[in-house]
């Protein structure tokens, strides 16, 4: 189950304002809004259907204006989809929703989450991934669509270890 919960989130550029972002399990009446969200940021859409029910967006006054969804293959998980409205970035959502679902991955026992990014290698250091050649990953993740023909093969392939909690 998902930790859902309000995140207060500080403006930029007005630290006396904040604006209320509940952060829930996607719904299936939030797919058309999610996929255009994704379609925005240039990512891949496909296999996001089949996977929906473990996504998770931020919402402010009932609209979808961030998303980070899993899939799960084999113990392993794979982080896809991790998207923020353009006028909502730079504020942490990207964080917030990457931090929910690795909770929920070691909450599931995973033990390995890995992903596949061609502009944010940068930002997902800051969550313990690291760097691996696209080689190395599970031989269940290296199955998924988004290692066989959704990603290219310049993507940067990360990998972040887990330990369970209770």
């Amino acid at each position: 189950m998902l930790c859902t919960g309000l995140l207060r989130v500080i403006l930029e550029g007005d630290a006396m304002s904040e604006a209320d972002v509940v952060l829930r399990p996607a719904q299936p009446e939030d797919l058309a809004d999610v996929l255009a969200l994704l379609e925005q940021a240039g990512l891949p859409v496909a296999g996001v259907e089949e996977s929906f029910e473990r996504f998770v967006v931020a919402e402010h006054d009932g609209r979808i204006v961030g998303v980070a969804g899993l899939e799960e293959h084999g113990s392993d998980g794979l982080l896809r989809s991790v998207a923020v409205a353009d006028d909502w970035r730079g504020r942490g959502l990207g964080g917030a929703l990457t931090e929910e679902i690795l909770l929920r991955c070691s909450r599931d026992g995973l033990t390995a989450v890995y992903l596949l990014t061609e502009t944010a290698a940068s930002f997902f250091p800051r969550y313990g991934f690291v760097r691996i050649e696209r080689e190395l990953a599970s031989d269940a993740v290296k199955q998924s669509a988004e290692f066989r023909e959704l990603c290219p093969s310049s993507s940067v392939a990360m990998k972040r270890e887990l330990t369970r909690r209770a």
